[in-house]
């Protein structure tokens, strides 16, 4: 500036005056056009919330009309048909059968389930008229579609579809039902979720009664979650408040813009939301013709202002285009230059000092993460590996009882590298994609070797371990998830035995088809208040035993899951003694 003219400062004075009154002009058109963008934004999201909703709402009612008419070819004018022709008329139904791939149900005139296409255990003969919409559907005689419920034998929430099975006299002869299992199928198309949610609009639907997310959750894999305590996500908290549409500050910091439908039929909610900049960003492409124009009219004033302000825009521009670039593919060597004048090289080198932060936390994260699967998985391989030799006699002969030992824990080794594995991959178990190979085995075999193996266990904490069992005895079942949740059942069952008690390992009946292993102890058992929670994942009882072991609480959920791909189910009673049984399928009685 001191270097400058007379006439030069008054041209400068004069071109700022012109920026200064072409920017108010800017400012004030700028805001009414954004306003206009966001109104057009926030109708286009009203419009696919409610595009959507009408789509499922569709879609439910294509179910419910399908449903109504293959009930009428259930009924022979004056009763149901045989089991028999109701399996055939529900195969020929094609369209049915896609329509509702997580089962069909036919239920008698009291609401109990006579038949099913998809075998579910226990769910045959289920008693069902304590639900709301079965007393809907029997009172009014008309199809209806439940809120969402928790499946009362498959534990999974679920929407349920009736219609009435009538007689040509109008009596109710029985019920035709269909399931959606809503952790399972998605009841928006999926090609319309591609299209309405991407890296930045989020599309979520809300069961606003029950307050779960039913589509787009936290961990959307995982299906159905209960929605954010209040104040954890301001979205979520303003799709709730009953205002439909409006600004919201997302998860991660940045403004939205959403809208919402209610559908009233369901109690859910359809919430899409977007960023903030997709009003800004065409507000200012349509605005910049004006802007080059207004600063035409300002370099016509005083040209020299035009080099002056580009002097230091100029490196702004170049660290803009250059930060872009880092954002669309991100590189540990992408750094800004720090030059130009010292506001520019300050920013500069706080931006680069960001990088190195962030650079930093994603090596921890993945070191990390490495860390935990090699640290879990190395030191115990070379355990048994050294195991292993040893067990060969390759460090010589040792005696009978310390061969016996050494064999022993080689045998839980192996064991646990495989528990810690199953651990590691219990994310794979709950998406259904764990394997197991089920194939006829005896039982006594598998109750001799776990009683074995936890001996050692017993006599530490002064416990009688026996188990019982017909030679005979054959289950369908994975001899090694097997024994991985006996072996949970009987270590829980001696650590919480008293001295000088008894654990006891035995077979009986079990429910139809069945055969039921029974691991007793006479300790105190659960406490009842948490009995309901007994199987949850990270759920463990206070019991003030002093003899109860910190854990991780996934024991008995993993046994839960074990149990359930083995096509069988497991329990908990308390009589004179905790009891923990599983039931599998019988072998000749798989069916």
């Amino acid at each position: 500036m001191p270097s400058l003219s007379l006439g030069s400062r008054l041209a400068l004075i004069i071109l700022l005056g012109t920026i200064a009154t072409v920017s108010s002009v800017l400012f004030v058109a700028y805001g009414a056009l954004v306003e206009d963008f966001e109104d057009i934004l926030t109708e286009q999201q009203l419009y696919e919330t409610r595009r959507i909703a009408s789509e499922v709402n569709q879609r439910l009612q294509l179910k419910l009309d399908m449903l109504s008419e293959s009930a009428s070819l259930l009924s022979d004018g004056k009763k149901l048909v045989s089991r028999e022709e109701i399996a055939t008329q529900l195969e020929r139904q094609k369209l049915l059968k896609s329509l509702f791939p997580d089962g069909i149900l036919v239920f008698d005139d009291n609401a109990t389930a006579i038949f099913e296409n998809s075998y579910t255990p226990g769910r045959i003969g289920t008693n069902y008229a304590d639900r709301k919409h079965f007393q809907q559907v029997m009172e009014t005689r008309k199809p209806v579609i439940s809120r969402p419920v928790i499946g009362r034998t498959t534990g999974v929430p679920l929407l349920s579809l009736l219609a009435p099975i009538e007689s040509d006299e109008g009596d109710l002869l029985g019920l035709l039902g269909g399931t959606i299992n809503l952790g399972k199928t998605s009841i928006v198309p999926v090609a319309m979720l591609e299209e309405i949610a991407n890296d930045e609009a989020t599309f979520t639907i809300i069961d606003s009664e029950n307050f779960l997310f039913i589509e787009g959750g936290v961990i959307a894999q995982n299906g159905i979650t209960p929605l954010p305590s209040p104040g954890e996500n301001k979205l979520i908290d303003a799709a709730l408040s009953g205002i439909t549409s409006g600004h919201a500050v997302g998860p991660d910091g940045r403004e939205l813009i959403y809208a919402t439908s209610h559908l009233k039929r369901l109690g859910w909610q359809f919430v899409r939301a977007v960023p903030y900049e997709w009003a800004t960003a065409p507000a200012k492409e349509s605005f910049s013709h004006f802007v080059w124009i207004s600063l035409g009219i300002a370099l016509v004033i005083a040209l020299v202002s035009y080099f002056l302000t580009r002097s230091v825009l100029n490196p702004l521009d170049r660290m803009t285009r250059k930060i872009n670039k880092m954002v669309r593919a991100p590189s540990k060597a992408d750094r800004l230059d720090p030059d130009g004048a010292s506001e520019v090289r300050n920013l500069a080198i706080a931006f680069n000092h960001l990088m190195d932060e962030r650079d930093t936390i994603s090596a921890m994260k993945d070191q990390f993460v490495s860390n935990v699967s090699h640290e879990l998985r190395t030191p115990l391989t070379s355990i048994n590996g050294a195991l292993r030799l040893i067990d060969s006699g390759a460090t010589g002969n040792l005696p009978a009882r310390a061969q016996a030992m050494n064999s022993l824990a080689l045998r839980n080794g192996l064991r646990l590298q495989l528990l810690i594995s199953d651990l590691l991959d219990f994310g794979k178990l709950s998406a259904g994609q764990m394997s197991v190979t089920l194939a006829p085995e005896s039982l006594l075999p598998i109750l001799e070797s776990t009683v074995f193996d936890n001996q050692t266990m017993a006599d530490e904490y002064n416990v009688v371990l026996s188990a019982h069992c017909n030679p005979r005895q054959k289950v369908i079942t994975d001899p090694h998830r097997l024994r991985q949740i006996l072996d949970n059942f009987v270590s829980n069952a001696i650590k919480f035995s008293p001295a000088n008690g008894k654990v006891r390992v035995f077979v009986e009946t079990g429910t139809a088809g069945s055969t039921r292993i029974v691991v007793q102890d006479h300790g105190d058992g659960v406490p009842e208040s948490f009995v309901e929670r007994l199987f949850d994942r990270f759920s463990q009882a206070d019991t003030g035993n002093t003899k109860t072991t910190a854990g991780t609480g996934l024991g008995l959920a993993i046994c839960r899951e074990l149990a359930a791909l083995m096509n069988g189910h497991l329990g908990y009673y308390y009589d004179q003694g905790a009891h923990f049984w599983i039931e599998l399928p019988t072998v000749g009685n798989e069916a």
